[in-house]
């Protein structure tokens, strides 16, 4: 399994198969499945395929017609391919194929384009079932792999039919998985898995084939998993009980309203794991609005109590600095001690970012150092070299999507013991997400919103087919600030070609169906100016990205806050976190460039207060779409678990896991987040079982193997962000 493939398949095919797909042994080859199978008879349904999409698909030449070009010279073959059910068109331009007769049938891989309304392939690879392909033509199921343009699918379906002639079969193979485990779940051997995954004879060979390998994914995640929470639990870290008449105690005093019952729950719940020597992993997951950072601020006193510091890292300075403001604005003196009106018992809350001047730094720094500071809220600058914690007790991790695991790890070394650790995320997670990409913490979930909140209304505002609604959307936005509210108008871009403020389609998984033609985002400052000259003028403007300088950011944030400003045109630099109570109005512009948890975080910075809230997704697609049901999903209900659901459905699954599906290597090439629930669980037992052994994975050195090469996979990603 690990014979590199020049010395199998020539060093032309092993270069190109490691440059593009990333292949470079007999188990990379083995472990590149196929992406579907064709049946002769059986085309690819048109209507499914993309502008844009690489597909391989099987057909019969139906028709050739070569003829010379009109405009320029040379000449223009048309071939039509087909299955009886459908048909399309392969365009070649100064190309003739003499072999590409009528009648005969291949497979034709390429990427789809549009000609007059109709898909078609320019200059597709070809591939025609001739003599030699008898025994593959001959079998029910022909396996097309995710390809290249200079690897195509058939030449990874020889190349392992090279190896299982060259090797008499998959004998080679060593199992990974304990005979008695494959027995209690019913699994084939992984040689008879890969056989019939590569060479099937039937559907059921697939399924079975798939269920077993999927296994082998699982439990290799499950083990990585369970070995870091294994380790951390060997780890000592230091008790921080509860303190009476302590900061924890002023701080409930101090609070404006009455916690949740879930806040009361999960508060207990901190309280409990903190007083533990045992270090606390707990990923605190809760709605939009439902009050996880008072959660949070509560366990931090606890630990401030107990004579310890706690951190809390933020993804955005604009975030990092409105926790800071938040947190002594509630505390009052007993977050100044140390200064004139400072309360004795009470302790420094200290704010450090990457753009704070020097001398700023410096005195935060020494603060953090000499203890004096018991709450430090940063952004990534917490991680520096040079930030040093006197006694680091909790880690707070706020919007953890945005970090991943080795900051957090980062961070957690700061501490002289191994600190308490709390992650929180808005962002609801499906319980196979939590099983999976947080499979290291122990997660608690709020779910109910403080009483009071006026609650946020959602509509589409479709552009194209029903134009007169923007204009309506601008008087609705009018009419909320004449009534003294505020509003957001959120773009997905900055403008001026500085980009976007980070990659919507990426980061949060929007489909990325664009068409190249697609027009570019529409950006802060220009939609900006529009407004000002257009439906919104007259009302007080201003912008707010990650390009503008720290101090103009805080700025804006806080005549924002203090209604001196009427609507803030904005990116996703307001995606979480923001609080402004007075704000009732969300437009998000090209809605259909963010992803299904963006749109649930960005509609939360709405109807924070009293008031109801509008959020008004406007865009282009059309209501039939795929994309126009997706927003219009968003826009018909506010449950975040729901939401997950349906953005584990519609972004790329790989995307949540982290492995790129652009051919690139991954370990996680089968396994479902939506499908495979029992699957996970059932491994996640088994590998939790397994380590709780004296001797662990000392006895089943395959999997230890398994395990190793997962950890060292650059592709890996999956354990690193969510």
């Amino acid at each position: 399994m690990a014979t590199r493939l020049d010395r199998v398949l020539g060093a032309k095919t092993a270069k190109a198969m490691a440059e593009q797909l990333s292949l470079h042994t007999v188990r990379d080859l083995l472990r590149h499945y196929p992406r579907r199978y064709a049946r002769r008879g059986e085309m690819t349904k048109l209507e499914d395929l993309q502008v844009g999409d690489r597909v391989t698909v099987l057909a019969q030449v139906r028709k050739v017609t070569t003829r010379k070009m009109r405009n320029r010279p040379g000449s223009l073959t048309e071939v039509t391919v087909g299955d009886g059910a459908n048909s399309m068109q392969l365009v070649f331009f100064n190309r003739r194929h003499a072999n590409l007769q009528e009648g005969a049938w291949g497979l034709f891989a390429g990427t789809v384009g549009e000609w007059r309304n109709s898909k078609q392939f320019a200059h597709p690879d070809c591939h025609l079932m001739t003599g030699d392909d008898d025994e593959d033509w001959a079998r029910a199921l022909i396996p097309l792999y995710p390809a290249t343009k200079d690897v195509s699918s058939w030449v990874v379906q020889r190349s392992v039919k090279l190896l299982l002639d060259a090797a008499g079969g998959f004998g080679f193979v060593d199992d990974p998985l304990p005979e008695e485990m494959r027995a209690r779940h019913g699994l084939p051997s992984l040689a008879a898995a890969l056989l019939d995954i590569h060479r099937p004879t039937s559907a059921e060979d697939v399924e079975h084939a798939e269920h077993r390998l999927k296994w082998d994914e699982a439990l290799t995640l499950q083990l990585t998993l369970a070995a870091r929470r294994k380790a951390a639990a060997l780890e000592p870290g230091i008790a921080r009980p509860p303190r009476p008449g302590g900061l924890l105690d002023a701080v409930d005093a101090a609070l404006p309203f009455a916690l949740t019952e879930g806040q009361r729950e999960v508060g207990e719940e901190l309280a409990a794991e903190l007083a533990r020597e045992q270090p606390m992993h707990r990923l605190l997951q809760g709605e939009v609005g439902s009050g996880k950072t008072v959660v949070a601020l509560r366990a931090m006193a606890q630990v401030v109590d107990a004579g310890g510091q706690a951190a809390l890292l933020a993804p955005t300075e604009v975030l990092a600095a409105q926790h800071a403001r938040s947190i002594r604005a509630l505390l009052g003196p007993l977050g100044r001690a140390g200064e004139l009106d400072g309360a004795l018992e009470g302790t420094r809350i200290v704010l450090l970012t990457g753009s704070q001047k020097a001398a700023a730094r410096r005195e935060a720094r020494a603060a953090v150092a000499d203890g004096s500071a018991g709450i430090v809220v940063g952004t990534h600058a917490l991680l520096q070299e040079g930030v040093d914690f006197a006694d680091l007790g909790l880690v707070v991790v706020d919007e953890q999507h945005r970090f991943g695991v080795e900051q957090r790890d980062a961070l957690r070394a700061k501490g002289n013991r191994p600190p308490h650790v709390l992650v929180m995320t808005a962002t609801p997670i499906p319980r196979t997400v939590a099983m999976t990409v947080y499979g290291d913490l122990e997660t608690s979930t709020l779910r109910q919103l403080p009483s009071g909140r006026g609650g946020v209304a959602s509509s589409v505002v479709p552009v194209r087919e029903k134009p007169g609604w923007v204009d309506r959307a601008w008087e609705r936005l009018r009419e909320e600030v004449a009534a003294g509210r505020q509003a957001y108008v959120v773009c997905p871009r900055i403008g001026e070609d500085a980009g976007a403020e980070e990659e919507p389609d990426d980061a949060d998984g929007a489909p990325a169906d664009d068409a190249p033609d697609r027009r570019p985002p529409l950006a802060v400052i220009d939609v900006a100016e529009a407004l000002s000259a257009g439906p919104l003028a007259g009302l007080r403007l201003e912008v707010l990205h990650g390009r503008l300088a720290p101090e103009a950011k805080e700025a804006t944030m806080r005549a924002f806050a203090a209604r001196e400003i009427d609507v803030l045109v904005a990116t996703t630099v307001v995606e979480v976190g923001v609080d402004v109570p007075n704000a009732t109005v969300m437009v998000v512009m090209d809605a259909d460039r963010f992803g299904v948890s963006q749109l649930h975080q960005l509609r939360g910075r709405v109807a924070r207060g009293k008031h109801p809230g509008l959020c008004l997704l406007v865009s282009e697609a059309a209501t039939s779409s795929a994309t126009g049901q997706r927003l219009a999903a968003v826009a018909s209900t506010s449950d975040g678990f729901e939401l997950a659901r349906l953005d584990l459905e519609t972004r790329r699954e790989g995307d949540v896991l982290g492995a790129a599906q652009s051919g690139r290597r991954s370990t996680i090439k089968l396994l479902s987040l939506l499908e495979d629930e029992e699957l996970i669980a059932e491994a996640r037992a088994e590998a939790t079982a397994l380590l709780a052994t004296e001797r662990g994975l000392a006895d089943h050195p395959g999997l230890a193997m398994e395990v190793a090469a997962l950890a060292t996979d650059e592709r890996a990603e999956y354990l690193e962000k969510a």
